[in-house]
Formats: C-alpha cells, structure tokens, sequence
C-alpha cells in the first residue's frame, strides 16, 4: 500500500538553476519568496564587464519580444552599468549621444539603408 501524501505538510521545490547577473536586491526578494538563494560576488573587473555584456544581450531579447517601459528602463540601467564599469558617467555616456545625434543624426527619420553601390 502507498502511503497517502499530505500535500498541505509536504511541499516539494524544485531547484532553479540561473548563472547569471541579477540586481543587487534580487537575493533579498527571493528568500522574502521563501526561497533560499545560492549566489556569489563578483569581484574580478573583466567577469563582471563580460557578464553585463551578456545581460545587455538578455535584456535586448527581452525588449524585442516586449517594448514596454518596464523593458526600456532594464535595457538603460544595464547600459548605465556597463558605462561605470568603463568608468563612464551617464553625464558622459549622455554628451557623447547628443555628440553623435549631431555629427550622424538619430532615427527620427527612419532611414532603412538597403546598399551602396
């Protein structure tokens, strides 16, 4: 006979696996979840960099599927990471826009260049 299994006494978790970059309060909501997480602190400069590289890409991915607010302001904070971890300001990163938005234009105009000849 098998015994009968109290679902209420009994919660199975199943672990996740993520390897990646996270905010810096994402540990915090996850155990107020109930959850334990296992995380580490990156402390070389060149992981750190590659790793917001790729959460530059993630976030991409994500503002492609979803081009919300929410998504936008993702894709910006992990551009305003990357750029401190070069040892840029946003004061920087914002001239150096406005630099080239004068030198070669924005995309107000929609230009889709299809070749050159």
């Amino acid at each position: 006979m098998v015994p009968k299994i109290d679902r209420e006494w009994c919660t199975i978790r199943r672990m996740q696996s993520f390897n990646k970059l996270v905010r810096d309060k994402i540990p915090e909501i996850i155990v107020a979840n109930g959850d334990v997480p296992q995380y580490r602190i990156i402390e070389s400069d060149d992981e750190y960099l590659q790793e917001l590289l790729k959460k530059d890409v993630e976030e991409g991915k994500e503002l492609a599927e979803d081009t919300n607010l929410e998504e936008l302001a993702d894709k910006l904070e992990v551009i305003y990471a990357i750029a401190k971890a070069k040892g840029f300001t946003p004061e920087q990163v914002e001239a150096a826009r406005l630099s080239k938005l004068e030198a070669r234009g924005g995309f107000d105009r929609r230009v889709f260049l299809e070749s050159t000849e």
